[in-house]
């Protein structure tokens, strides 16, 4: 069969990024899985299994990757010279991981700050990640907060340290890339069927069509229900994506992704502190909260892309994305009634069924936010004599419009409840009225460029420089109007010794930087003239690692040591509190990152994720010195961290083992623990939560190749702990749960 040839098209990629190009017409290539160009095809002795191309995603079928798109383009992870963590689809299935949150858990060296249910703070290497700022979906930002469910995902990608070089301001701690699933040549569908305890119900489709020699449709779909004994979920997605031109020269991809959801969220629960120590007082099945409380939103979003791949083996991908995002905040806060001469305070060994629990407070928040991304990005290697360089060049442009209530909570009166009557069905009606919206705008224009040269095929250098034009207004409900730009450079070095395929060592450096306005509101820790006034922090990250490929290249074993700095920390100015603040702070964690993925054997897969951080540090802080009582937690002025202290929500030890074992064609089994050491809240230097492992258990039962069953049980011996963390709270750690899924395949 001849290989039919396509016309050359002008480039929209060139246009975007103002190339004037000549294009040749190009051969029309197969396709493999990962999208690469193969042989033409040929003919196959009839049932020769090793004859055939494996034409399923990779992800859908190992624990271990080895290429991302993490780093501007695909690139071989052992190319990347940082820390990469990365969840396959398979692993994502075989644990029952649902959401974003349920990967991160299983990522080392991430803790999260309680609050705001699903506006949580998330901390890598004890570093904030903010959910509206260091979060991505297939390299592009994703600019707005909301319940991100995993239905779409072929794989989630952690990359560690700080990475402003590639993605511009944040990325202080690293960054996560949600990688959307996108269409292959083969003609292949996938539905799931969920029914659990919490009487979840979940239904997810993929469908995968392909619709000529070089193009595919695939529509992944999603229903979710669960009772959760009140803390209810509801989310219905459709994510559909079209893709033509595959293997071509001129390769496009346009895309729709639909989510809403009508949660109804445990915002905390209050803990007894016993001689420094949290102890966790409800059961984390019980839910406390109202029935009128929710949380619930939109996310709507469409993506065009075109890759164009150049003669001379250059590639240049323009990828444009418009999305909105709605949200609705309304939850209760769960207090012990405070004690006094008649009511006494509630301690462990007096709690009961009949104490009272007040929900008299309310948090209460409203956005709404619009988000412009366009991004371009070019790679081509050149020989140089006897050397080899790669370039990788791209700008990306971003325009954000986000209307904002933080501070949007209920006035109707809220009943109290006690400990032994959780969801009781109260409901209260809603008084907030109009919503008070603060109005934000931001644009950012990024340019970049990295070179890798290859001195030696063993010896390589990396060097990489970005700039980015910051511009930012704020405009508040009384009238109040502040602005700020700001032009920021970013840089990254390394070095690369691979003195085989199988083996990579690496030592990088790379900053970052954290403007004012990077959260959608100048106002995060006082009156927004304060934070106007205030340039960006900075931090940057020292880093000597390996990537291993072992047993003939089915495990990766890759590890890394690290030094992050964050060196000039916004710090209150003592002077001039209401008028501005001080890039006076600092703050380090130093320690140890380890990932293992792969097969040890053709039956026995594994996963591990482990960071160790045994030094971390609170350098430099205007905060006073204080004193706080070890039992109630009542400090003399504040209880907030200082100079000297380790970091909040910055634990010594954490990890997350997964392994099964194929015993015959129709058994599987699994096993994994998730271990988080003890660490303080961050803001409470006088309150401690203890360490804690969980442990989960799967069996999986093929029935043929069409069909399977799964059982998984996470939590199994139902333990009780702090997941997320806050001043005067926490909230619970899900507690143990069981699914059974039926997979179907046609």
């Amino acid at each position: 069969m001849s290989r039919p040839r396509t016309n050359s098209a002008l480039p929209l990629g060139a246009l975007a990024a103002g190339f004037g190009l000549s294009l040749m017409g190009l051969p029309v290539l197969a396709q493999t899985t990962d999208g690469a160009p193969k042989q033409a095809d040929t003919a196959l002795p009839e049932v020769t299994v090793k004859g055939t191309v494996d034409r399923t995603p990779p992800s859908k079928n190992s624990y271990q990757a080895t290429t991302t798109t993490i780093g501007k383009g695909k690139q071989e992870l052992r190319d990347i010279p940082q820390s990469v963590t990365v969840v396959t689809q398979k692993l994502m299935q075989d644990r029952s991981l649902t959401d974003i949150k349920d990967v991160l858990h299983t990522t080392a060296g991430v803790t999260f700050q309680a609050g705001e249910t699903g506006e949580e703070d998330v901390r890598l290497r004890g570093f904030s990640l903010s959910q509206s700022g260091d979060i991505y979906i297939d390299g592009l930002r994703d600019p707005s907060l909301y319940e991100r469910d995993t239905f779409n995902n072929d794989r989630i990608e952690v990359l560690r340290g700080s990475a402003s070089m590639l993605f511009g301001r944040g990325s202080t701690g690293g960054v996560v890339n949600q990688v959307n699933k996108q269409p292959y040549l083969m003609t292949q569908h996938e539905v799931e069927t969920t029914v659990g305890t919490g009487k979840m119900f979940r239904l997810t489709g993929d469908f995968n069509i392909q619709t000529s020699d070089t193009s595919a449709l695939r529509i992944n779909a999603l229903v979710h229900e669960a009772d959760n004994k009140g803390a209810s979920v509801s989310k219905r997605g459709i994510a559909p994506t079209y893709r033509w031109g595959i293997g071509t020269a001129d390769e496009f991809t346009a895309s729709l992704y639909h989510l809403q959801y009508d949660n109804n969220p445990t915002y905390n629960h209050p803990w007894f502190l016993v001689n420094g120590k949290i102890v966790p007082s409800l059961q984390a099945d019980h839910f406390y909260g109202l029935d009128s409380d929710h949380n619930k939103g939109n996310v709507t979003y469409g993506t065009l892309s075109h890759l164009h791949k150049f003669s001379s083996g250059g590639e240049l991908k323009t990828t444009l994305r418009q999305g909105y995002y709605k949200r609705d905040l309304l939850a209760s806060t769960i207090r012990f009634v405070p004690a006094s001469n008649t009511v006494p305070a509630t301690t462990p060994d007096n709690l009961n069924d009949s104490t009272v629990l007040q929900r008299n407070g309310s948090k209460g928040r409203m956005a709404a936010t619009r988000g412009t991304l366009l991004q371009s990005d070019y790679n081509q290697t050149f020989k140089l004599g006897s050397m080899t360089d790669t370039l990788i060049t791209g700008a990306d442009l971003s325009w954000d419009k986000a209307a904002r209530a933080n501070n949007f909570a209920n006035t109707a009166t809220r009943p109290d409840t006690t400990v032994g009557t959780p969801d009781n069905g109260a409901w209260v009606p809603d008084l907030r009225g109009a919503v008070p919206y603060n109005h934000y705008t931001a644009r950012n224009l990024g340019l970049y460029v990295q070179n890798t040269l290859a001195i030696t095929p063993a010896f390589k250098l990396i060097a990489g420089l970005r700039n980015d034009q910051f511009s930012a207004s704020y405009h508040t409900t009384t009238g109040a109007s502040f602005a700020r730009d700001d032009s920021l450079w970013s840089e990254r070095l390394g070095v690369l010794f691979q003195p085989s395929e199988s083996t990579s060592f690496h030592a990088s450096y790379g900053t970052s930087f954290n403007v004012s306005g990077d959260t959608y509101q100048f106002a995060v820790q006082g009156p927004a003239s304060k934070d106007a006034n205030t340039a960006p922090e900075k931090s940057r990250n020292f880093e000597i690692g390996s990537k291993l490929n072992l047993l003939d290249q089915r495990l990766s074993l890759n590890t890394s040591l690290f030094y992050s700095e964050k060196y000039n920390e916004r710090n209150t100015d003592p002077d001039s509190a209401s008028a501005q603040q001080l890039l006076s702070g600092k703050r380090h964690a130093a320690g140890l990152d380890l990932d293992i993925a792969g097969k040890i054997t053709k039956d026995w897969e594994a996963y591990l994720s482990y960071t160790w951080i045994p030094e971390a540090k609170i350098d430099k802080s205007n905060v006073p010195a204080t004193t706080c009582n070890a039992n109630t937690g009542v400090c003399s002025a504040n209880n907030a961290q200082q100079q000297g202290d380790r970091p909040g929500l910055t634990p010594k030890h954490s990890a997350s083992l997964w392994s099964t074992y194929q015993l015959n064609p129709q058994w599987r089994f699994g096993a994994g623990l998730n271990h988080r050491g003890s660490q303080n809240p961050e803001g409470n230097r006088a309150a401690k939560a203890a360490d804690f492992t969980t442990a989960d258990l799967m069996v999986e039962y093929t029935i043929d190749w069409r069909m399977s069953l799964r059982l998984n049980i996470n939590n199994v011996t139902d333990e009780l702990y702090a997941d997320g963390l806050y001043r005067g709270f926490y909230t619970p750690g899900a507690a143990r749960s069981a699914q059974l899924t039926l997979k179907t395949t046609f």
